[in-house]
C-alpha cells in the first residue's frame, strides 16, 4: 500500500488520503497540546509558512499515547493550535501511533528504521517521519530534533525542487 492510499480522518471529521498531498514533500508529526516539547509547533509552522510556496507541507496527527498529553477533543486541539501558535498545516483527527490500535499510516512510517537503538515504536510526542512528494518515508526524526534542527532542514529542502 501507498502511503497516498492511506485513509486518514482531518480534525473537522472529513476522511480522505495523504494522495490529497501527492507531489509535496511532507513532514508528519504525532503532536501533542500538553507537553514539554508542544513549542515545536512554532517551528513547525515557521517551516510551513517558508517552505509551504515550494511544495511542502507539515501535516500533524494529535496522539494521546504519551501520558496522556493530548487529552482535549477535536475542537479544543484545534482552537488550542490555531490561537495559541498560529497553526495554518493540516491537523488531523486523534489517533494511535503505536500498539494494537496503530493507525495504519503509523504502521508505515514506524517501518522505515531510526538512527538509534530504541526501535521501531514511536518514542514520544512530536517524532518527525520526512515523506519525498512520491509519497516514499525518505527520513525519521525522533522528538528531541526540533523544526530548526540542520540536518532536518538539510533533509526536507533535498525533497523540494531547486
Amino acid at each position: 500500500m501507498s502511503l497516498h492510499d492511506i485513509k486518514v480522518e482531518t480534525i473537522t471529521g472529513e476522511i480522505t488520503t495523504l494522495g490529497e498531498y501527492g507531489g509535496k514533500a511532507l513532514l508528519i508529526v504525532n503532536v501533542a497540546s500538553k507537553c514539554g516539547l508542544t513549542p515545536q509547533y512554532t517551528g513547525l509552522e515557521a517551516l510551513q509558512e517558508e517552505l509551504g510556496p515550494r511544495g511542502f507541507t507539515v501535516l500533524g496527527f494529535p496522539c494521546n499515547q504519551f501520558r496522556g498529553q493530548e487529552p482535549g477533543t477535536a475542537e479544543e486541539i484545534q482552537e488550542f493550535c490555531s490561537t495559541t501558535y498560529g497553526v495554518t498545516f493540516p491537523l488531523f483527527a486523534k489517533i494511535d501511533v503505536n500498539g494494537d490500535e496503530r493507525h495504519p499510516l503509523y504502521t508505515e512510517l514506524t517501518a522505515f528504521p531510526a538512527d538509534d537503538d530504541k526501535g521501531r515504536d514511536v518514542v514520544w510526542n512530536f517524532e518527525k517521519f520526512l515523506v519525498s512528494p512520491a509519497g516514499e518515508v525518505v527520513g525519521r526524526f525522533r522528538p528531541t530534533v526540533t523544526p530548526e534542527d540542520p540536518a532536518l532542514r538539510a533533509a526536507i529542502e533535498a525533497q523540494l525542487p531547486a
